[in-house]
């Protein structure tokens, strides 16, 4: 069976057809897996990828600049991730900079984010090693809550069990709770202190005044010692001259009794004076001789008055004592 030129046409329509879309496919594909441009590899370490996938975008500051070329199992705690990013942005990248784990949005596919470093190292180059940095996955993010939710619900039951102690009227608060008897002497306690506090704040005030009145008043003596310094320096002096004489007199003291002990213990003129009872004995009868020496010349005076050999010489002597005290009166 022959064919015709229609159905020719058609044959080759379609055969054309398909190649471009089958151009166009791999054109799409390859340009979604960078399979036309010319890229670099560079890698991270992760101890977990949290679910990505070879494929996945790898974004530098928002922008998509290559993908996941190969997920590595290193060992048991490190995971190797090779990207594949664009030429054009190597000379952007430096060797500071740091790989992260993340989200596109938030259900979306899991990316590998680079976060630009401070810009102070070189540009990476093929096959080069950046830093990685782990976020806190979705899973321990559950954990926490779960745990701090268990926690939550111990607290609850702590918190019902020392409340209905209150409640009660069991331990210190229960009882400061439910006893108004105790609640009334804490008022009364809480006024007395208020009183005692005002009282003290008055007592204050009143000695800042005092304090303030001696400092400004120089009429009052103390006023004067605190604000006179010329007052002061002679209460001073004063009291350096006490206490020198102080000194100087409880020296002389301690020489009276130096001498009074000398006195007591040597055998001087004094302790024979005072303690030699045969002188004492001499004296008292020298002083009774004395005596009755002196009764026997007034009896001789007597009788020599009367005698008549002297009477007229006495006679005499008593007319001029007469004259003389009656001139004495004129």
């Amino acid at each position: 069976m022959k064919q015709t030129n229609s159905q020719k046409f058609n044959l080759g329509l379609f055969i054309i057809i398909g190649t471009l879309l089958f151009i166009a496919a791999v054109y799409f594909i390859g340009q979604r897996q960078d399979m036309f441009k010319k890229t670099f590899t560079v890698s991270a370490f992760f101890q977990n990828v949290n679910g990505l996938q070879k494929g996945n975008n790898v974004r530098f500051a928002g922008i998509n600049i290559g993908t996941v070329k190969d997920i590595v199992m290193i060992n048991d705690s490190t995971i190797k991730i090779d990207m594949s990013i664009d030429e054009k942005i190597i000379s952007h990248i430096k060797k500071d900079a740091i790989a992260t784990i993340g989200s596109d949005g938030l259900v979306g596919n899991m990316i590998v984010n680079i976060v630009p470093g401070k810009g102070t190292k070189e540009a990476i180059s093929n096959g080069d090693h950046i830093s990685s940095y782990s976020k806190i996955g979705t899973d321990d993010i559950l954990n926490t809550l779960n745990t701090s939710s268990e926690n939550a619900a111990i607290l609850t039951t702590d918190l019902l069990k020392i409340t209905n102690n209150i409640t009660k009227g069991k331990g210190t608060i229960g009882v400061l709770l439910n006893d108004t008897i105790m609640a009334r002497d804490l008022k009364l306690t809480i006024t007395n202190l208020k009183n005692v506090s005002y009282g003290a704040s008055n007592s204050i005030e009143e000695i800042n005044e005092i304090l303030k009145e001696l400092k400004t008043n120089d009429e009052s003596v103390l006023g004067m010692l605190l604000n006179d310094t010329i007052s002061g320096y002679k209460l001073k002096t004063i009291i350096s001259h006490l206490e020198t004489s102080s000194t100087q007199i409880d020296s002389v003291v301690r020489n009276i009794n130096t001498v009074v002990t000398n006195f007591e213990t040597s055998e001087g003129t004094y302790n024979y004076i005072v303690k030699d009872t045969s002188l004492v004995n001499s004296l008292k009868s020298t002083l009774e001789h004395i005596n009755e020496g002196s009764d026997k010349f007034n009896q001789n005076m007597e009788a020599l008055k009367h005698n008549f050999l002297t009477r007229g010489y006495f006679k005499k002597l008593e007319r001029q004592e007469k004259k003389a005290a009656n001139n004495t009166k004129e």
